[in-house]
């Protein structure tokens, strides 16, 4: 692995893809998912993650199997717009270490996933002949996927209606493969519920923010605990590592408070109604795991694309939609238990969210991805 520094031996009977992509989660998982997919699929390649030095990536991959690199890419800030002054002078390290790092590594194809981790490598691959692919997740495209689309050989959608927002090259191939996650399985529950301490008897609410958390929710979360919380249930929640020790003190024998996650398989096998943001791989978990859920999203979000995500989802009877500027803790505690008292509606909103799930996701992705090698 390489921080920007000296790059390990690559082994020398397996063709290498980089999988590139992070800053967040939300990028992060998709590129696990595909990595996991490939090595099963396809063991004569081996996946190389590619992500950033300052992204949650940084944490999360030295905990993986995978060997993986860190470069010093910088998010472009559209708000806070000043603090790109910083790139004229990240840029050309970043090229020199990206440059590096094709020589070394020689991969056969390069698949991005978005956020600033994943562009300039898929651009650099793409500008010298490398067989290239994004995987976009949102509804609404994110800055990535609409600098490269035109550039790249395939591109793979989350949601077909991110299609008409993207515009491609004469030689682009576009697929509707949903979004690659980590399939459910359906024997993980038992473990789970001894991981989190619980004894099946009572409805568990799984409350997350993404992994990078989520203020305004966990603060709604902590006022409606502070009013009597969620009755009979059981509630784990997730309140990212920036928040968690504001909030650890709700830790009971029935709140189960973690700064992170990871697998969220793990909740996602007990839950019974989820309580988050929309980012577009959780709203996949969901789906896959046919779980009723309140979508609660972020409304600085770029372009608003949790928005977007949301109101696909709750236009198909698949989530409710509560924006940030309606919650409050009394709309939380009236929600969640409306439907902890309601099996029916929760039955039918599981179905309609496991209808819109695509559990093979990763597995289709490789299988196209596979045919840029050829």
């Amino acid at each position: 692995m390489t921080e920007g520094g000296a790059v390990t031996a690559v082994p020398p009977y397996r063709r290498t893809i980089f999988i590139a992509g992070g800053g967040t989660g939300g990028h992060l998982m998709p590129a696990l998912a595909i990595a996991d997919a490939l090595v099963e699929h396809a063991p004569s390649f081996e996946p190389v993650l590619v992500g950033a030095v300052r992204g949650v990536e940084a944490r999360i991959l030295p905990s993986r199997e995978y060997r993986f690199h860190l470069l010093p890419s910088e998010p472009i800030y559209r708000r806070t717009w000043w603090k790109n002054a910083k790139w004229p002078f990240v840029a050309g390290r970043l090229l020199r270490e990206i440059s590096r790092l094709f020589e070394t590594e020689r991969p056969v194809a390069v698949l991005g996933t978005g956020g600033y981790a994943s562009g300039p490598v898929v651009w650099w691959a793409a500008r010298h002949g490398i067989p290239t692919a994004i995987q976009e997740q949102n509804a609404f495209p994110g800055l990535a996927s609409r600098w490269l689309s035109r550039r790249v050989r395939h591109v793979y959608l989350g949601l077909p209606e991110a299609g008409r927002l993207l515009r491609f090259g004469r030689n682009t191939e576009v697929f509707d493969t949903g979004n690659p996650i980590v399939p459910p399985s359906s024997g993980r529950k038992e473990a789970a519920q001894a991981r989190f301490g619980l004894n099946g008897s009572r409805p568990v609410v799984l409350v997350t923010g993404g992994s990078q958390g989520a203020l305004a929710l966990n603060q709604t979360v902590a006022a409606w605990l502070d009013d009597g919380g969620p009755g009979d249930a059981n509630l784990i929640w997730v309140t990212g590592r920036g928040t968690y020790s504001q909030f650890q003190k709700y830790q009971s024998h029935q709140v189960q408070v973690l700064d992170f996650l990871d697998p969220m398989a793990d909740a996602y096998s007990v839950a019974d109604l989820v309580v988050s943001r929309a980012g577009m791989i959780t709203v996949a978990e969901l789906c896959a795991w046919g779980l009723p859920n309140v979508l609660i999203p972020l409304p600085t979000a770029a372009a608003d694309h949790q928005t977007h995500n949301a109101r696909v989802l709750a236009d198909a009877g698949a989530s409710l939609m509560l924006p940030q500027s309606e919650l409050s803790p009394q709309r939380l505690r009236d929600l969640v238990t409306r439907l902890l008292n309601d099996p029916a509606a929760r039955q039918q909103m599981a179905q309609r969210a496991r209808a819109r799930g695509r559990p093979d996701s990763a597995r289709e992705i490789v299988s196209k991805l596979l045919t840029l090698t050829s």
